[in-house]
């Protein structure tokens, strides 16, 4: 710890002495990530301090390992470059532009929802409230369940109370599609991984797996395309890829915007 720069180094320490704060608040009922990661706009657990505070929660212990190892491994290199304040100021850039992309894509897909279910209330029928169920969400519904309403519903198609009950479990649904937290400070790190392409493109970087080595900046365009690929189609279960694309593409942003201005950005 002593060898790292200052600005990675209390970066780092933030983010542990936060993570063992959540834990610890954890047994005593309090949920930290209720306050401070990040919610959409929408939601009821919604605080603009927010847009910040996210990016130094962790949902565990292999979440703030690779991010913090990342952290440590290209942000070091760039502070020592760039020095302290440049390099902070585009770590929560490109955190900030992680969060913006991310919430407008939810907001995209959030609207979307609730335009399709507002077409859905003035014709709910059994049928068609399971095909939206299993359409928009069939991942987060146990679908025996789903199953057995959609039966007793059929048998009895004008029963108010289990209309009112379709009606309840669609806004419950909603309700809890906003209120899914995002935390971590991988956007901000994958600026930092496209910051270190950037700048070290001819640096050689040896893989995990496969374990070959690649130049920096091959591996910073590929995991840019493998991102936003599972971004688009939607795989790579509750990880906010669009949060990662945002990350380098604000940095990237960025760094052109430095380069204009002098000879030599860094």
């Amino acid at each position: 710890m002593r060898n790292l720069p200052p600005i990675v180094k209390n970066l780092i320490i933030i983010n542990v002495v936060l993570l063992l704060l959540t834990m610890l608040l954890e047994r005593t009922g309090v949920d930290l990530v209720r306050y401070l990661g990040l919610f959409y706009p929408g939601s009821e657990y919604f605080m603009p301090h927010q847009l910040v505070t996210h990016m130094f929660m962790h949902g565990g212990f292999m979440h703030i390992f690779f991010n913090m190892y990342a952290l440590w491994m290209f942000g070091s290199a760039l502070e020592q470059v760039w020095g302290g304040k440049r390099f902070l100021f585009y770590y929560f850039v490109t955190g900030l532009g992680a969060a913006a992309l991310h919430l407008f894509v939810a907001w995209i897909e959030i609207s979307h929802v609730q335009s399709a279910a507002k077409a859905l209330a003035n014709t709910l029928t059994p049928d068609a409230f399971e095909e939206f169920i299993l359409k928009y969400f069939g991942k987060a519904i146990n679908p025996d369940a789903l199953d057995s309403f959609v039966s007793r519903w059929s048998a009895m198609p004008g029963s108010p109370e289990l209309l009112s009950q379709a009606e309840g479990t669609l806004n419950s649904l909603m309700n809890d599609r906003m209120n899914i937290p995002t935390v971590g400070a991988s956007g901000a790190v994958f600026g930092v991984l496209l910051a270190f392409g950037m700048l070290f493109p001819n640096t050689r970087l040896m893989l995990l797996f496969p374990p070959i080595p690649i130049k920096a900046k091959y591996f910073v365009l590929a995991y840019g395309v493998l991102e936003l690929w599972l971004g688009l189609s939607n795989s790579g279960g509750n990880v906010a890829h669009f949060a990662h694309v945002g990350g380098m593409i604000f940095g990237f942003l960025l760094i052109k915007y430095w380069q204009k201005k002098a000879q030599h950005f860094y």
